[in-house]
């Protein structure tokens, strides 16, 4: 997460700071299954389980950064990619396996895009609701980022 820019360290999070974990799968002949527990499958103490359902087909959500909360996203059913960028570097991740999970530190602008029809994206995250950990303008993102730099 420590960064050099112009001779500064810079200590916040890059969108090479975003994993991608390969979840546990036992293989059954009724069927597969997977479990996350807390620090152990996802760098975190998940506090908060929520999931999007019924995306129409190449439509997009997401596309906000987080103050405090990390989140790990995994793609229940479906695929759909997630658009990173942290200001400088950007990246995109596919998800498309139930078993994959992303993980998305706070400070990282993150998008959701191109879900497939059907799509369940499961999101464990690490703090509870509070819409003042989000920041939902890029603008006021860059600007965030920025003083974060300088603070």
């Amino acid at each position: 997460m420590k960064t050099i820019e112009n001779g500064i360290i810079k200590d916040r999070p890059t969108v090479f700071d975003c994993g991608l974990y390969t979840l546990e799968k036992n293989h059954e002949p009724e069927g597969n299954l997977t479990f996350v527990y807390n620090d152990v499958h996802v760098p975190f103490d998940v506090k908060r389980v929520f999931y999007s359902y019924d995306i129409p087909g190449g439509e997009s959500r997401g596309a906000h950064a987080h103050k405090e909360c990390h989140q790990f996203l995994i793609a229940a059913s479906g695929s759909f990619e997630v658009a990173l960028d942290d200001g400088v570097n950007k990246r995109t991740v596919l998800l498309n396996r139930p078993f994959y999970g992303l993980h998305v530190p706070p400070g990282v602008w993150a998008a959701e895009q191109g879900f497939s029809s059907g799509s369940i994206c499961l999101v464990l995250a690490s703090e509870g609701y509070s819409e003042d950990d989000y920041i939902r303008n890029y603008d006021e993102y860059l600007e965030y980022i920025k003083i974060q730099n300088n603070g």
